[in-house]
């Protein structure tokens, strides 16, 4: 059933890039516990302890103000397609925003995504599997538009506005601290 690792092996590497969904696991001492699910080729592997995901515009900024106040993060990755597995990845994270030299470095690794808000840099300290027996089979259809398409509508300045307005908070309240040019 479960194992633990170190570091992510080769065979677990392929694991994590054949996975088109993630989902990702924060929180601060206090509140609420935050999980979302990420898509999108959104993921690279850096090292055997090493991941940085490109973290989209959304509804909210939870992920990146609770790892500003508690940088512990825990990456899930399941898998719906094939022999089951569940893949979880715990460690600290730093978040990286468009000015960040370290965002600059890192932003060439994916593609150019309207909206794309911050990066997300992990150093991976525990892997654990499961036996994921339980997790229902589903087959992959494409990625969805709605997010890339809303984002590049919007535009630069729009996306921007639309970090003023939702961005800005957490559901607690906690400050997200995301960068505005006004």
């Amino acid at each position: 059933m479960g194992k633990k690792f170190d570091k992510i092996t080769p065979r677990l590497q392929a694991f994590i890039e054949k996975q088109k969904i993630f989902f990702t696991g924060t929180a601060m001492e206090d509140g609420r516990v935050n999980v979302s699910p990420k898509g999108m080729d959104a993921l690279r592997v850096l090292g055997p302890n090493r991941v940085i995901w490109l973290n989209l515009t959304g509804s909210g900024n939870e992920t990146a103000a609770h790892l500003l106040n508690k940088n512990r993060l825990t990456i899930m990755f399941c898998a719906f397609e094939g022999a089951p597995m569940i893949l979880r990845l715990y460690g600290k994270a730093k978040v990286y925003h468009p000015e960040d030299a370290a965002y600059k470095e890192h932003i060439g690794l994916f593609p150019e995504i309207a909206g794309s808000r911050q990066l997300i840099d992990m150093e991976v300290d525990l892997l654990q599997t499961s036996c994921g027996m339980g997790v229902p089979l589903m087959a992959y259809e494409g990625d969805r538009e709605e997010l890339r398409e809303w984002a590049e509508e919007l535009g630069e300045e729009g996306v921007e506005a639309y970090w003023k307005k939702k961005n800005q908070f957490t559901i607690d309240g906690v400050a997200t601290h995301i960068p505005l040019k006004d």
